[in-house]
C-alpha cells in the first residue's frame, strides 16, 4: 500500500513538475514571437485596468497601461536565462575541479575544499550587495557572482563521489589496462557520478530564479526599464492595496516557475538516487 502510495506521489510530482517548467519554458521560448513589441507598449486609457475587465488585457494592467501578462511571459526570458546560464556555468568549473580534486588528492584537493568551506560560509546576498554596489547591476554580472558563488556545490558533490567510485573494481581494472587519467576520469567515472549532479542542477535554477528575481526587486539585478519579474514586484510593490494584480501575477509566475523545478527535481532524486530514497 506504502509502495503504490509512493508510486502515485512519484507520478503526481513528475506530471505537475513537468507540466510547470516545461509549460513556462515553452511560453519563455515563443515569447518573442508572442510579443514583438517587447511588453513596452504604453496604453494610458488602460492605465491600472483590473483583470478580466478587457481581453487585450487578461490580467490586468500596470501604473503605465501596459499588458501584465504580456511582461510576466517576457520576464521569464531574464529569470530562465540568469537560472540556466548561472547552473551551467557553476557546473562546468565545478565538476572538473571537483573530479581532479577527487582523483588526485594531495595537497591541492585539500586547499581547494578549504578554500571552498570559507566560500560556503559566506552569505550571498551580502556578498552580492557589495560587489554590485561596487562594479554596478546587470544581467552579465549576476550571472557570473552566481557561478562564483555556487561552483563550490557542484565541486564538493563530484569529489564526495569521485572519493567512493575511484576505489571500484572497474576502476582499477581500467587501471590495470594502462588507461590514462583522463579516459578514466571523464569516460568511467564522471558518467557515474552524474545522478546527483542532475538533482543539484534541477534544483539550483529553481533557486537562482528566486535570486535573480530578489536582487532585481532590491534595485541589483537587470535594468529597470528591461520586463523581469523582479522588476514588477518592485515596480507594483506601491500598489498592492489598490492594484493588486500588478504584484500578485508576477509573485504567482515566480512561485509556480520554482514549484515546477523543485517537483521535478524530487522526481528526478527518486529515480537517480534510489538509496536516498529508501531511507525516506
Amino acid at each position: 500500500m506504502i509502495t503504490k502510495f509512493k508510486s502515485y506521489l512519484g507520478q503526481f510530482e513528475f506530471i505537475v513538475g513537468a507540466t510547470l517548467t516545461f509549460g513556462m519554458g515553452f511560453l519563455v521560448l515563443i515569447s518573442s514571437l508572442l510579443y514583438p513589441d517587447g511588453g513596452e507598449t504604453i496604453n494610458l486609457s488602460a492605465r491600472l485596468m483590473p483583470p478580466f475587465a478587457d481581453s487585450n488585457f487578461p490580467l490586468g494592467a500596470d501604473p503605465l497601461g501596459r499588458n501584465v501578462l504580456e511582461r510576466i511571459i517576457l520576464g521569464g526570458r531574464i529569470s530562465f536565462s540568469v537560472g540556466i546560464l548561472s547552473v551551467a556555468g557553476a557546473l562546468m568549473i565545478g565538476t572538473v575541479i571537483g573530479l581532479l580534486a577527487g582523483y588526485y588528492s594531495g595537497i591541492a584537493d585539500t586547499f581547494i575544499m578549504r578554500f571552498a568551506d570559507i566560500q560556503l560560509a559566506l552569505p550571498f546576498i551580502l556578498l552580492a550587495i557589495t560587489i554590485i554596489a561596487i562594479v554596478g547591476p546587470g544581467l552579465d554580472r549576476i550571472i557570473i557572482l552566481m557561478i562564483l558563488s555556487q561552483w563550490v556545490q557542484y565541486a564538493r558533490l563530484v569529489r564526495s563521489s569521485v572519493l567512493s567510485i575511484r576505489e571500484r573494481e572497474f576502476i582499477q581494472a581500467a587501471r590495470s589496462y594502462g588507461l590514462p587519467d583522463s579516459k578514466i576520469i571523464f569516460s568511467h567515472i564522471l558518467p557515474n557520478a552524474l545522478g546527483p549532479l542532475i538533482i543539484l542542477m534541477t534544483l539550483n535554477v529553481a533557486n537562482n530564479i528566486l535570486l535573480e528575481s530578489s536582487l532585481t526587486f532590491l534595485g541589483l539585478g537587470v535594468d529597470p526599464q528591461t520586463p523581469s519579474w523582479g522588476n514588477m514586484l518592485s515596480e507594483g510593490r506601491n500598489y498592492v492595496q489598490t492594484a493588486w494584480w500588478v504584484t500578485v501575477f508576477p509573485g504567482i509566475a515566480v512561485m509556480l516557475s520554482v514549484l515546477g523545478l523543485n517537483l521535478l527535481g524530487d522526481w528526478l532524486r527518486d529515480r537517480l538516487d534510489p538509496l536516498g530514497n529508501a531511507s525516506r
